[in-house]
């Protein structure tokens, strides 16, 4: 799990159930994404709600879901996000 404290003390994360979140304080937690099928049966990882695009289409849940998990990473957790 990667978390990003940022200088102000508030920790960024995907969330995950590795590390109990509490324990940095009273967490507050947004939905960034959402992964859905479309009518065809593709997958793909709408990052609309944080300002991101919408990836796909993939044959496969879990590529989508590795989609998001990746853009994720690079941009809301990256060292010049933060």
């Amino acid at each position: 799990m990667d978390l990003v404290i940022q200088p102000d003390g508030t920790v960024r994360a995907v969330y995950s159930e590795e590390i109990d979140l509490s324990a940095f304080g009273h967490p507050v937690i947004t939905r960034a994404s959402h992964v859905e099928p479309d009518e065809l049966g593709c997958w793909h990882a709408d990052l609309t709600p944080i300002g991101g695009p919408i990836l796909g289409s993939f044959q496969k849940r879990s590529e989508a879901l590795e989609a998001e998990l990746t853009w994720l990473r690079r941009h809301l957790l990256s060292r010049s996000s933060a």
